[in-house]
């Protein structure tokens, strides 16, 4: 097991929790049909106004550390505005599960994690740790002219047996990161 796949069990859990509880709402919505125009439009009004449940929720905690709640994998220009008003200059890539970013897009500080242990003792492990619903973020790890690459991977698809739903990972780089180029998955790297 490689260490992004350790690091995704955490995201899998959440994920599958998730998909569990929006078949529960579907389920309790079509038994309260007599409540069907009512919700209708209580669900119609904050789409259209925008207010509706964000993506995703950035808070910054009293101990200087920034907290990312996602609540769906959309809207990544968006969550780097908010990590850069937070004071972290970040690159976020959603992509598919069977694919990922071409590797090599900057130069990772500390150097390209070869292995699980040798992820856990470096500087993106601890800039960016996932946790059950999002991921915490220590700015102090990514400094000036470096910047905190996330890349989350969604699988959309359900199936039979185990299923892999989710994977991330965070890097900290040095100087200019090139855009993400999506090339096929590559567990080792």
């Amino acid at each position: 097991m490689n260490f992004e796949e350790q690091l995704l069990m955490d995201l899998k859990t959440e994920i599958a929790t998730r998909a569990d509880r929006r078949r529960r709402v579907i389920r309790t919505r079509s038994v309260l049909a007599t409540a069907a125009m009512a919700a209708a439009a209580a669900i119609a009004v904050p789409l259209l106004t925008g207010t509706g449940t964000p993506a995703y929720a950035v808070s910054t905690n009293s101990d200087g550390t920034i907290s990312v709640d996602i609540n769906e994998f959309r809207d990544a220009d968006k969550l780097e505005g908010d990590l850069k008003e937070a004071g972290v200059l970040a690159d976020v890539s959603y992509v598919p599960i069977d694919k990922q970013c071409e590797p090599g897009r900057g130069e990772v500080v500390g150097g390209e994690p070869t292995g699980l242990d040798d992820f856990r003792d470096s500087v993106s492990y601890k800039a960016a740790r996932v946790r059950t619903g999002g991921v915490n973020i220590d700015p102090g790890y990514v400094g000036k002219g470096q910047t905190l690459v996330l890349e989350f991977a969604e699988n959309k698809e359900s199936g039979e047996g185990p299923v892999v739903t989710a994977r991330f990972k965070p890097l900290v780089m040095t100087g200019p990161v090139k855009p993400c180029t999506l090339v096929d998955w590559n567990p080792a790297g």
